[in-house]
């Protein structure tokens, strides 16, 4: 006799689940959902953040999608995706396997890695601001004139040094979760490898990467989703500038809306950057086969 109670007409669990869920669901109905049908609305009017909205229409989005400085932002945006998941990916995915290790010395290194992510993305802004200034910063100490070099200032370094300096924050966190994924990996694969004479980099290949197919999953799709919300740092750092060379679409999103007062426009602005994140993420989720995964301890 089954324990679980069947709800009237539903022919199995859906009355009970969808009970428990209920107050979750309607706390993201109030906070989510709700919020971002207004942000909807206020894209089809003109509104300059105090008076009454006026409605526009369509207007906002045929300005949004025919302006060169947001199909800018855009195009910056998609190209720094691409460049923080190739520079990240690789650097996080070997230092999260280094830092599996058991030896005490990688664990000392490992909470020396996490230091970057326990710092605010402001404070990490005003210290690397300081520290590549050229004329009071590092290399001025230092007397490197290689380091010297306007960084913030120069729109071919600008760019550059933004997907540093990110990169150098949450490196750490995406090292982290390697390293647990490196850990859940039965060492008896490991074992047998070596007995068919496998090497250390056969085994990276052969053993620990198809392993860790889910968090490369994982990290990624946080990693490039992330990328569409990084406003803070870029903010503190250069403002959007030199120009436009470091003008993200969540800064050009604040620009129009703050500081040109054009609150219809940032709206439609903010809904491509949801817009563009659900597909992100569930396209991820979708071709990668991680809605289908299966538990890896067996080697699966």
């Amino acid at each position: 006799m089954s324990l679980i109670a069947k709800a009237p007409g539903a022919g199995g669990r859906r009355g009970p689940s969808f009970a428990m869920a209920a107050p979750a669901l309607a706390l993201f109905a109030l906070f989510a959902l709700a919020p971002m049908a207004i942000v909807v609305y206020l894209g089809l009017t003109k509104w300059d953040g105090l008076a009454t909205p006026a409605w526009a229409g369509a207007a906002n989005w045929r300005t949004a999608l025919t302006s060169g400085v947001t199909r800018h932002a855009v195009w910056l945006t998609l190209k720094f995706m691409a460049i923080s998941w190739l520079v990240q990916t690789p650097v996080s995915l070997l230092l999260g396997v280094f830092v599996a290790g058991r030896q005490r010395y990688r664990a000392v290194l490992a909470v020396l890695y996490f230091i970057p992510l326990l710092i605010s993305s402001a404070a990490v802004a005003i210290i690397f601001k300081n520290l590549l200034d050229p004329n009071f910063g590092l290399g001025a100490a230092l007397h490197l004139s290689w380091l010297s070099r306007d960084w913030l200032g120069d729109p071919d370094l600008a760019f550059a040094t933004i997907v540093f300096v990110i990169a150098w924050q949450f490196v750490p966190f995406h090292t982290l979760l390697y390293q647990a994924g490196v850990r859940q990996i039965p060492a008896s694969l490991y074992e047998a490898s070596a007995i068919d004479g496998a090497g250390r980099v056969a085994q990276f290949r052969y053993v620990t990467l198809p392993q860790l197919r889910y968090t490369i999953v994982t990290s990624s799709t946080l990693m490039l989703v992330g990328s569409l919300t990084y406003f803070d740092l870029v903010f503190v750092m250069t403002g959007g500038g030199p120009g436009y060379a470091t003008r993200l679409l969540p800064l050009d999103m604040y620009i129009t809306g703050f500081q040109s007062t054009q609150m219809g426009l940032a709206s439609v602005v903010s809904v491509i950057l949801v817009a563009a994140g659900l597909v992100l993420s569930l396209g991820i989720v979708r071709f990668s086969g991680f809605s289908r995964m299966r538990s890896r301890q067996a080697g699966a």
